[in-house]
């Protein structure tokens, strides 16, 4: 998952928006730490979605001038958990109830900033019918 971001620079620094995420801004003393931060700055956000019970936003077309940030695999199927639970209509008692886990655990595989272990979202993703797909690319 890429969100698009725009760099613009302001009084010494370099601040990051995002055009899918209004309430994302993040900044950095240079552009490398600017990205570095927005990577925080959007999880952040996308938590606060989730919270919300809001769908997570599409990340749009890069358009000239833009860079991207690239989210952290996990965070991305934690995403995808979400999203899969909002297609299906169901609940974090009926994702508890299907795992046979208490509600805590359920809050920790949709919490971007808890370190869960990947196999146990992806077990929660079979359980609702998905899976991850994952790729190792040239960087």
């Amino acid at each position: 998952m890429k969100y698009p971001v725009k760099l613009t620079r302001v009084e010494g620094a370099v601040m990051v928006t995002c055009p899918d995420l209004p309430e994302f801004s993040s900044v950095g003393a240079s552009e490398d730490e600017a990205l570095r931060e927005a990577v925080d700055g959007i999880e952040t956000t996308l938590q606060m979605y989730i919270q919300d019970r809001r769908a997570i936003p599409v990340p749009g077309e890069r358009k000239r001038g833009q860079r991207l940030v690239d989210l952290p695999p996990l965070a991305v199927a934690k995403i995808g958990l979400y999203q899969a639970m909002q297609a299906q209509g169901l609940r974090k008692t009926d994702l508890a109830r299907l795992l046979d886990v208490h509600l805590p655990q359920v809050d920790r595989l949709l919490d971007l900033r808890h370190s869960s272990k990947l196999e146990q979202v992806e077990s929660a993703l079979n359980a609702v019918g998905y899976r991850i797909e994952l790729a190792v690319l040239a960087a």
